[in-house]
């Protein structure tokens, strides 16, 4: 990015304004965007002793980071894709619900947005709860027992442990039941009417209507590769591991 000593002298509500991911990048370095939007970039770097350079380098990274496609990623392993899946939940659970939290929870807004944030003031937390036991229990499962499968599939479980492992519920049965999950976000979309808001609005406002929304974005392809890559991925392998036990057992 060129003209970097520019840059620290205009607000941060100004940069925010034109790039919205200015607000995660500042949030990253300890910094809520909404507390210090009349401030120059330089005056709020010096304040939290943060190198304006590397702000601005990190804010660039951001700005050119690329998920894979579905079509690169089918061609992966599925313990490559396993991997994928939970450095996204990493990413979700250390980065994008702390920086929604932060905003709904410190922001100030005009009072005719008074109602509507004090809603997601006890909506969202609820979504975060229900949201975090959602990866734990899809971890601790689903990803659990696609590398126990592939612990048979490599021979590394005796014949006996085997056949327990494989009377445990199924990843076929696990793949109807997360298709079957509800829309995780349909509460908060209803409550911003879509995430529709005036030219008018706040920038703050328009930041949080963003981040949510893409953060919903985020989930349903999450759930897409989910649901279209790696289940049909265990499936086949847990068909493949259930072959190889019973040809084992018809050996014995």
């Amino acid at each position: 990015m060129s003209g970097n000593s520019h840059i620290q002298k205009r607000s941060i509500e100004e940069l925010v304004q034109e790039n919205y991911v200015f607000a995660g990048v500042l949030h990253y370095f300890g910094i809520s965007f909404y507390k210090y939007e009349q401030q120059s970039l330089g005056e709020v770097c010096r304040k939290f002793r943060v190198n304006p350079e590397q702000l601005i380098s990190e804010l660039e990274v951001w700005a050119w980071r690329k998920e894979p496609s579905q079509d690169e990623l089918y061609l992966r392993p599925i313990e490559v894709l396993v991997e994928y899946l939970k450095n996204k939940h990493h990413f979700f659970l250390r980065h994008q619900l702390p920086f929604l939290s932060n905003i709904i929870s410190g922001v100030k807004l005009p009072s005719k947005y008074a109602g509507l944030l004090a809603d997601l003031r006890l909506m969202f937390p609820l979504f975060v709860d229900d949201f975090i036991h959602h990866i734990h229990e899809e971890e601790s499962t689903v990803f659990n027992t696609i590398k126990k499968l592939q612990g048979i599939e490599k021979g590394h479980y005796r014949l006996e442990e085997a056949i327990k492992i494989l009377d445990r519920p199924s990843i076929l049965g696990m793949a109807h039941d997360h298709e079957a999950h509800d829309d995780e976000m349909e509460g908060i979309r209803k409550l911003t009417n879509g995430y529709q808001l005036t030219e008018e609005a706040p920038t703050a406002i328009k930041v949080l209507y963003h981040e949510l929304q893409g953060f919903e974005k985020e989930l349903i392809i999450h759930a897409r590769i989910e649901n279209d890559l790696l289940f049909p991925k265990a499936v086949e392998l847990e068909k493949e591991v259930k072959r190889k036990i019973i040809n084992t057992i018809k050996m014995n």
